[in-house]
């Protein structure tokens, strides 16, 4: 870890306490109108974000999945691949995102005994976070696991796609 101190988010630092503005939404004008934030006065750091996602499958379809085989091929490198470019597409996906330039993406699916669970960590130096870019990894990769195993699991759950981890670190 780098002697530069990481620091959480204000959010997840004051886990329980009052926020400032307890109902000002910062994608949303006086008026109420959608606006995307002006990060422009925000400092550039390096931030990081880490997500995790899960979908639940029958037990065939788990051991279709760790034999590959399902006719549409390797399903956890799909998903690793499809969550890599989903958190690429981000801002053409979440329509207020900042587009970002990503320096790192890693989308790992594990193979559990009910399902897959999907990690996603995103890293870039910007004046904005990266957890949109996170979550839509996650989404992405599960997505993706669902379309190779529709055909023989209707009964397939994506459930608790959820930020784990956010950070951002001077550059100084």
């Amino acid at each position: 870890m780098s002697t530069k101190r990481k620091m959480r988010s204000r959010q997840m630092k004051q886990k329980g306490a009052p926020h400032p503005r307890p109902f000002a939404l910062s994608h949303v004008d006086q008026h109420g109108k959608a606006r995307m934030v002006d990060v422009g006065d925000k400092d550039v750091v390096r931030r990081m974000a880490t997500a995790r996602g899960f979908i639940r499958l029958s037990k065939e379809t788990v051991s279709l999945v760790r034999e590959n085989g399902l006719k549409k091929g390797d399903v956890l490198a799909v998903a690793q691949i499809a969550g890599i470019q989903a958190a690429k597409l981000t801002p053409q996906i979440v329509p207020l995102c900042h587009p970002l330039e990503l320096t790192q993406i890693a989308v790992t699916p594990t193979l559990m005994t009910d399902g897959v669970e999907v990690t996603a960590t995103v890293r870039c130096v910007a004046r904005t976070g990266v957890e949109m870019e996170a979550l839509t990894a996650v989404a992405g990769a599960l997505l993706s696991v669902y379309d190779m195993c529709k055909k023989i699991d209707q009964r397939m759950v994506i459930e608790r796609i959820v930020l784990t981890e956010k950070t951002k670190e001077s550059l100084w």
